[in-house]
């Protein structure tokens, strides 16, 4: 089976399927030797950690393609691309769609906001007519070579127009052509409880630590009927913190050991970036 045939399955399961997000290829890879199930490529991650900027319409096609790429290559399970607003209008959005499939995507995610976009948490977000997002939807229906690529449709008009808004937004998106809906940023568990009732596409679940929906367990979030749990952005929020505890430690004692507290083993990076193999490798072509 197929990576975009299996992720089609994990998201019509709704069971709540975790989905960590990757801001590079090791990341990706330790979300994949961890057991989980699919990966999410984080617009927010890849600006954040290689242009050292908030997530503001900062990053380009250029950037989430080539780390789009890597992550294919270095994982074999599902991976999900935020493509932010498709990088210009439906004729652009052929265009990403296009460059992303290439790359590897199996799923590629499109907003309705106004470009240049920011963080769905961020305040004085603006979004495009309904209308204009359902021509990009149908863009990108229409230029994927592969069935088995999905198409992610985000709104974020909840927060300027408000949660019935946000549910018309999202069945006119699967009725274009959407094959999961992303309704980001709710505001109250009231809201994360009962959005399932209003759509039937399969539905992705943003849980931003420290954002403005409240965070629900994934049994929760299953019981809701969601079939995918996305946690974008923790795996970067978590290397930052181990970063800053490391470096402080050099800092202050002017030495750092091989503390597995701090910093992981010099074999478990080995490990993880298969050193093993590349050893085979050169083994078996040697003259």
């Amino acid at each position: 089976m197929s990576t975009g045939k299996t992720l089609r399955e994990l998201a019509q399961s709704r069971r709540g399927v975790l989905v960590p997000g990757a801001f590079n290829a090791l990341s990706a890879k330790v979300i994949e030797d961890l057991g989980f199930e699919a990966i999410y490529v984080t617009g927010a991650g890849v600006t954040n950690m290689h242009i050292g900027l908030p997530d503001m319409g900062f990053m380009g096609l250029a950037e989430i393609a080539e780390q789009t790429g890597r992550i294919r290559d270095a994982v074999e399970v599902p991976i999900l691309v935020d493509a932010d607003t498709g990088f210009g209008n439906a004729v652009n959005v052929r265009h990403t769609v296009r460059t992303l499939e290439r790359a590897g995507a199996d799923c590629i995610q499109l907003e309705d906001q106004v470009s240049p976009k920011r963080c769905g948490h961020f305040t004085g977000k603006a979004v495009i007519e309904a209308d204009e997002m359902i021509g990009k939807i149908k863009a990108a229906v229409d230029v994927r070579r592969c069935d088995d690529l999905l198409i992610m449709a985000r709104t974020d008009v909840r927060a300027i127009e408000g949660f019935e808004a946000a549910v018309d937004r999202a069945n006119r998106y699967a009725e274009a052509g959407a094959d999961i809906l992303f309704v980001e940023a709710l505001e109250s568990a009231e809201e994360v409880r009962t959005l399932p009732h209003h759509l039937n596409a399969p539905l992705l679940m943003n849980m931003v630590i420290g954002g403005k929906t409240p965070i629900a367990t994934s049994d929760e979030l299953t019981e809701f009927g969601y079939g995918l749990v996305l946690y974008a952005n923790a795996a970067l929020q978590s290397a930052v913190t181990g970063m800053q505890r490391a470096l402080t430690v050099l800092r202050n004692e002017r030495h750092l050991n091989e503390d597995p507290a701090l910093v992981a083993p010099f074999k478990e990076r080995q490990r993880l970036v298969g050193k093993a193999f590349i050893d085979e490798l050169e083994h078996r072509y040697k003259n």
